[in-house]
């Protein structure tokens, strides 16, 4: 919710011989600016915090189109994350239209025929612990809010292959990064960085999104049809559009842990 910016107004001057009347502009001036900019800042962190906390991952959208212009403003903030010895490693392939029905035909067709995945970034091991437990967690949110019982065989199988298509959504966005920095350290997470600030950026202008890697499973497939370069590493994909509200899916807010369990402050004396 916004707060409403209340007027600034100066006290009235009382004219002295002891100012004159050039310092006591400049002086009340200064005030001005001061007060305003506090204000502003306030304004930031609000709107800053209602993006933050307001975004959540979509996963159901209306079909209509996203004007290529509001995505190249989304990308342009999304650029300015930040990244190791400002390298940038990151491109975006957008698709929409044509090309995106073939990459999610393909896709999907080659997934359940049984086709191996043959995603370009490295797969680590398989969640175990606690981080299996908030992925199962997050999967039981959704499934409840779909109506989708636990023997429901077919209605999961149709959930897979929703992201397989990328969600239906009418854009995707491919992440990549240049070849030459495969096994770095740092392009993973420069890239998860722009990623992140992606989403927030399209969050802020009415635009749903989420990150995912269901969509990219088949990667000859999304190279021939986006015409991704040979000197890109495809990492991830992001399927974006206009939030459906009434998909149930989309009214889910994952959990997250507590500070307390996620910070250990050291040096601070409370």
């Amino acid at each position: 919710m916004s707060a409403a910016r209340a007027p600034l107004r100066s006290a009235p001057v009382t004219r002295n011989s002891s100012v004159t009347p050039a310092l006591r502009a400049d002086g009340e001036t200064a005030n001005i600016r001061a007060n305003s900019e506090t204000i502003r800042g306030k304004l930031r962190q609000m709107q800053f915090d209602d993006v933050i906390l307001g975004r959540r991952s979509i996963r159901g959208y209306k079909p209509d189109p996203v004007p290529r212009a509001l995505i190249e403003e989304i990308i342009t903030l999304a650029m300015r994350a930040p990244s190791s010895m400002n390298s940038q490693p990151w491109n975006f392939y957008v698709v929409t239209g044509e090309p995106l029905d073939r990459i999610r035909a393909g896709n999907t067709e080659r997934m359940v025929a049984g086709v191996p995945q043959s995603r370009e970034f490295r797969i680590g091991q398989p969640f175990a612990g606690q981080h299996r437990d908030r992925q199962v967690g997050v999967a039981k949110q959704l499934f409840s809010a779909m109506g989708i019982a636990r023997d429901d065989k077919d209605a999961r199988q149709d959930w897979v292959l929703r992201g397989f298509r990328q969600f239906d959504a009418p854009v995707c966005v491919i992440v990549t990064y240049d070849r030459v920095l495969d096994g770095s350290d740092d392009t993973p997470f420069d890239c998860g960085a722009v990623a992140n600030a992606l989403v927030n950026a399209a969050w802020s202008r009415g635009l749903g999104a989420v990150i995912n890697s269901q969509g990219i499973m088949q990667s000859p497939v999304v190279r021939e049809h986006a015409g991704i370069a040979d000197d890109q590493i495809i990492m991830k994909s992001i399927a974006l559009g206009w939030p459906d509200d009434d998909f149930p899916a989309n009214a889910v807010v994952s959990e997250r842990k507590l500070v307390d369990e996620a910070a250990v402050f050291v040096g601070f004396e409370t």
